[in-house]
């Protein structure tokens, strides 16, 4: 039993030293273990005193640079700050500390890089860090899918004191993110918000009371509204227009419910989802954003945020139906994989974007994926 408990120790022991710290020999190391083989052979075919002498102060040099090596890697701490908003595949700057724990012993020549498959990819290189001390540095990431990322990993590295072996530490920080969908204009999203943004500034031409614009006029329209300055220059009929008191309301619908295969679409439909409501919220217009599952109207229930951290997280649902509009006079927006459907629930069918809507980049996505995919179902397009 005794023996039993004493191998498990030392497998657990073996295990996190190879997890936490790893050596890599140089090649100077590899010369520099060469010339010691070599004065060792020498001094005991010979026996010279001399020889053993100097034997004995090139192992020192080797030991002492393997724990001067550790001693430097030793009592390192490593944080990440990240923006409050994070989108995916869009640059940031995050604050990266490293402190050094150490009271009086400072660490020197410490290199950190991310580990494959992190979004931390610039290495960074601190020549020394005192002891007690805490650097910062600005590292530009990019997270490459939306949803919460819960890990990030980091190499230690540091060949320091005279370069015979390169160690390396593996530190992980459990730390959860949530990144949004992409907000940057992608292929097909244009079209949508140029319709959008045409319907708007139609829409801003009212009977309100602020003043909007001079334009000609046009047969039908009431005297009252004519000004006789702009007539009396341009010698034709001029009308002032006054913009409405209150602001247009927008309603974006994503269906959940998508054929088999759709899942790259979907993550396109999501991003243009989030794109549109960004956009439209940066234009001052009111939003409300609905699922089969989820409503939300901005600012009265929520802002663009509570929108967007929805977003991050959303998966394709199975539904049966699909909703109609809430307001037959707003501005609508219909992402859907079933065009038809929507059509039937009530919804415009210039305003319902689909499969079709964004080839190119489901194209772009599915690149050496399944055949068929980019193509299923039916949609009308802008």
């Amino acid at each position: 039993m005794v023996a039993g408990m004493l191998r498990s120790v030392w497998a657990r022991l073996k295990t996190a030293a190879a997890d936490r710290m790893r050596q890599t020999v140089t090649r100077s190391g590899l010369v520099f273990s060469f010339l010691i083989s070599l004065v060792g052979a020498v001094a005991f075919l010979s026996a010279n005193n001399l020889l053993f002498l100097l034997l004995s102060a090139l192992l020192a040099v080797l030991f002492i640079s393997g724990f001067l090596s550790r001693l430097s890697l030793s009592g390192l701490e490593l944080d990440v700050a990240l923006p409050e908003h994070v989108a995916a595949r869009r640059p940031i700057d995050s604050a990266l500390h490293l402190k050094n724990e150490k009271s009086w012993v400072p660490s020197f020549s410490i290199q950190i890089l991310g580990s494959k498959g992190s979004v931390y990819s610039s290495p960074i290189y601190f020549p020394a860090l005192p002891g007690g001390s805490t650097v910062e540095e600005t590292v530009a990431v990019m997270f490459q899918r939306r949803g919460v990322h819960n890990e990030n990993s980091f190499h230690l590295r540091s060949r320091f004191p005279f370069g015979f072996a390169e160690r390396t530490v593996h530190v992980t920080m459990r730390k959860e993110v949530l990144v949004y969908p992409c907000l940057d204009p992608q292929p097909g999203f244009d079209a949508i918000l140029i319709q959008l943004e045409g319907e708007l500034d139609a829409y801003a031409r009212g009977s309100g009371h602020d003043f909007y614009r001079i334009r000609p006029y046009e047969h039908g329209e009431s005297a009252r509204h004519l000004d006789w300055k702009a007539t009396a220059h341009t010698s034709q009929l001029q009308v002032r227009e006054f913009a409405r008191e209150q602001e247009p309301l927008v309603e974006v619908y994503l269906d959940l419910d998508i054929p088999p295969g759709a899942g790259p679409w979907f993550e396109t439909a999501v991003d243009c989802c989030a794109f549109v409501c960004w956009r439209v919220n940066r234009h001052g217009a009111r939003l409300r954003f609905r699922t089969q599952g989820w409503d939300l109207e901005v600012p009265t229930q929520g802002n663009i945020y509570t929108i967007l951290k929805y977003l991050a997280l959303v998966e394709p649902r199975h539904y049966t139906s699909a909703s109609g509009p809430g307001r037959h006079d707003s501005l609508q927006v219909v992402i859907s994989a079933n065009a038809p459907r929507m059509v039937e629930a009530g919804w415009n069918v210039d305003h319902v974007f689909g499969l079709h809507s964004f080839a190119p980049r489901l194209a772009a996505n599915t690149a050496g994926g399944p055949s068929g995919s980019a193509r299923a179902g039916s949609a009308a397009g802008p």
